[in-house]
């Protein structure tokens, strides 16, 4: 019996600075969207929590390229990113914005009690500052050679490369991403959190998760386990987008915005729950999940959990399954260099197949290692799964039963053969039940397609349109089995192609969802006699021609 009564499930806050492709779907917000709807299957309370992060470097970075404001740059692209997941079918409970009022509050409040514990060491240190650009620059605003690694291209806060955590005095040959313009090292004042300090509690609750996916507790334990350990970072930034630092002395400057963000997890629930929120985020009987992509493994493993530690009364995450990076056509997604498959456009392409796209970057998902999307795999796996395994046999199923059975669910037959194809429904629901608890989601997959596949070969070698010829009774029988496997991937099918389950459900007259539990019915899962819907394809074929337009439009500079 678990011990949690319900579960909060946090995905990344997105940077509201572009649109959404397909490496931020197969990161997290798939991943977190199936758990979700699968632990709503099983009836589980669960709230479903994200929201745009709008205070990132990253945003500034492109207000200052296109010459608006830092609002200009989030007002459009916190509507573009809300809409575009909501139309691929991620039904979060509630998508907020950290640059809103109730943000600035809740995060203010964090720094504030945890400046009055005495928790931050203020210190004076040198920073780089930007004399052409007049201002201190910011960690996303220094690019250098990563001292760990030699990557050319890290970032003042973090080698996405080999994943380092940094500091910009830590990089070889540091450039201001602003100007180009030679650095300068001048004096300021900011607020650190000790994480050196720290490191005894977080060492704890890292190793009290051994059950972590090996990239997440290997990658923890290897900051905390390196030479110098973990180091103090700050929490406090010179810079005027942003929420401000709510102490006296701290007059142009603002929250790191790794500080700020997580904690628009906390307030988007309290925006959704109002004064019931806390029992989300502080009783023991709550499950906290944080599904992120694994450049943000260090912020919310070690960085936010020692935040919520120094505040105290909160809770800390159970999981945290990160996956890996994914591809595109064997090279890095970049938004810089527009080599992306970006969430809208695809939605705009292909209307009406947003679950394609679904079981597509679920079946490539980068669970433990990089993986590669490719036109051609998203093709194929269309084509010769989704309309000749899935569709093929919905569309058998329905045909046949308005031939031979009226159009109405037929009774279900009792032979032995009948009996072992409805035991597969049971069979594979456990064990797409296994692989979901473990977040080995293209396991999972896989078992929901083959009830599909197990559900073609019993009509295959139980041929009803041929015994109907000789034994009509026999015949519905058969289609009575088989319609009851059609019902059952409503249910085994939702959490990944949510759309898709709706549609057959009306198609097979069923006027409510069935229930994860439902599926241990031994396969009365519709009720005999039903009146079925009309019958329609599942999917359709994917031309040649479709591929070779989204080719086109990856040209490499």
């Amino acid at each position: 019996m678990s011990q949690f009564n319900r579960t909060t499930v946090t995905a990344a806050l997105p940077y509201a600075n572009g649109p959404i492709h397909i490496g931020h779907l197969a990161g997290c917000y798939l991943p977190s969207d199936i758990y979700v709807r699968f632990l709503r299957l099983r009836g589980e309370d669960v709230a479903f929590i994200c929201g745009s992060d709008e205070h990132g470097m990253a945003i500034t970075m492109r207000a200052r390229k296109e010459g608006v404001s830092p609002k200009d740059i989030v007002d459009r692209y916190h509507v573009m990113m809300r809409d575009a997941l909501k139309d691929f079918g991620v039904d979060f409970d509630v998508y907020s914005r950290t640059s809103g009022d109730k943000h600035k509050e809740v995060a203010s409040s964090f720094f504030k009690e945890l400046y009055d514990k005495g928790v931050f060491d203020t210190r004076e240190t040198d920073q780089y500052y930007d004399p052409e650009a007049k201002q201190f620059l910011a960690d996303r605003y220094i690019k250098g050679t990563c001292p760990r690694c030699s990557y050319p291209e890290a970032y003042g806060d973090q080698c996405e490369s080999c994943g380092a955590t940094l500091n910009p005095t830590d990089l070889i040959n540091p450039a201001s991403t602003l100007s180009g313009a030679t650095l300068e090292r001048r004096k300021t004042t900011n607020w650190f959190l000790p994480l050196d300090k720290l490191a005894p509690d977080l060492r704890a609750y890292i190793e009290s998760h051994p059950e972590w996916k090996a990239n997440v507790y290997g990658q923890c334990k290897s900051w905390l386990d390196s030479g110098d350990g973990l180091q103090p970072r700050s929490m406090t930034r010179d810079l005027d987008w942003g929420v401000p630092v709510p102490v006296e002395g701290a007059e142009g400057k603002v929250l790191y915005v790794w500080f700020d963000a997580p904690l628009g997890y906390i307030t988007a629930t309290q925006e959704l729950f109002g004064k019931d929120w806390e029992k989300w985020w502080k009783a023991d009987d709550t499950r906290l999940i944080h599904f992120i992509g694994k450049d943000n493994i260090v912020f919310h493993c070690i960085i936010f959990p020692a935040i919520l530690m120094q505040h105290g009364e909160y809770i800390l995450a159970d999981q945290v399954p990160a996956n890996e990076f994914l591809n595109l056509e064997g090279d890095k997604l970049s938004t810089s260099r527009d080599w992306a498959v970006w969430l809208h456009e695809y939605l705009e392409d292909f209307p009406g197949k947003a679950d394609v796209l679904r079981y597509a970057l679920c079946a490539t998902m980068p669970e433990n290692k990089d993986n590669d999307f490719t036109w051609a795999d998203f093709q194929q796996r269309n084509n010769s799964e989704l309309v000749a395994i899935y569709g093929n046999l919905v569309n058998r199923i329905m045909v046949l039963n308005h031939k031979f059975c009226d159009g109405k669910v037929p009774v279900i037959g009792q032979e032995p053969a009948d009996i072992e194809a409805l035991k597969n429904i049971v069979k594979q629901a456990d064990a797409i039940e296994k692989y979901l608890e473990q977040f080995k989601f293209r396991d999972a997959l896989a078992e929901a397609m083959n009830l599909a596949r197990a559900g073609n070969k019993y009509l295959a070698d139980q041929a009803p349109w041929k015994v109907m010829k000789t034994d009509l009774a026999r015949a519905q029988a058969i289609l009575g089995v088989a319609t009851q496997i059609a019902a059952a991937l409503t249910v085994l099918m939702d959490p990944f192609m949510p759309q898709v389950s709706d549609k057959l459900r009306v198609m097979l007259g069923m006027t409510a969802a069935l229930q994860w539990s439902d599926l241990c019915s031994e396969g009365h899962l519709i009720k005999v006699g039903t009146q079925l819907g009309q019958a329609a394809l599942l999917f359709d074929k994917i031309e040649d021609e479709a591929m070779d337009i989204q080719r086109a439009k990856l040209v490499k500079p």
